[in-house]
């Protein structure tokens, strides 16, 4: 089996409307706004799949869950739908959910907003270690303030997201931002991509977690 390239992410601007995507940033960025000083946002966990076992966790981020799991939580069910419904924060944020609908998905699962009052780094990290997961979901941004990166374990170079939305392989490589020292956030949708747009998608028969990096490689269709 040949990997595809490393540090690597699919862009999907081409496939989505930045515009309204961009033209969203005041509104999101004044909701947060009311909620910088709050403590009822729970905290951003990066998982256990850390490059560096001694860096933090708990990086300070934060995150508004846009929907909940009527199942404990689970991060392998991420993209089991039927799982999902909209959260109470959603209707706070009405226009956002509004763009959400107009992403290539057939349905959503997890739907969350992650920010950070401080802008801190995020250590890098995987979100889990099954190869065979493949996640359809997009990474989203309104503006270039958080420094979002993947990272080559092997070699440690980094590519950089230049965009506004991206889907990546997040186990063969690892993710993470750097701290902008000013307030950030980021967005992230999770689902099942509909059948029209997952025609495009080069699945492989193995090592389905390189997907968005194999796309990456061959360019969109």
């Amino acid at each position: 089996m040949t990997l595809p390239s490393y540090p690597s992410y699919m862009d999907f601007d081409r496939f989505i409307d930045v515009a309204r995507l961009v033209a969203l940033d005041g509104f999101i960025t004044e909701r947060l706004g009311r909620r910088m000083h709050a403590t009822a946002d729970r905290a951003f966990h990066t998982g256990p799949f850390l490059l560096d076992p001694e860096a933090p966790n708990l990086p300070g981020a934060r995150m508004i869950e846009l929907s909940r799991s009527r199942l404990a939580e689970d991060y392998y069910d991420l993209d089991r739908t039927e799982l999902w419904a909209p959260s109470e924060d959603a209707a706070e944020f009405a226009p956002l959910m509004e763009f959400i609908a107009t992403l290539p998905f057939a349905a959503t699962g997890r739907m969350l907003i992650m920010y950070d009052p401080s802008g801190r780094a995020v250590s890098a990290h995987k979100d889990h270690d099954s190869a065979e997961l493949c996640h359809e979901f997009i990474w989203l941004r309104t503006n270039r303030s958080k420094p979002f990166f993947m990272l080559n374990p092997e070699t440690g170079e980094r590519a950089y997201v230049t965009g506004h939305s991206a889907w990546f392989d997040t186990v063969n490589q690892f993710h993470g931002a750097d701290a902008s020292g000013a307030p950030s956030f980021s967005i992230r949708v999770d689902g099942v991509f509909d059948d029209a747009f997952r025609a495009r998608i080069p699945f492989p028969s193995e090592n389905r977690a390189a997907t968005p990096s194999i796309w990456a490689d061959r360019g969109p269709a």
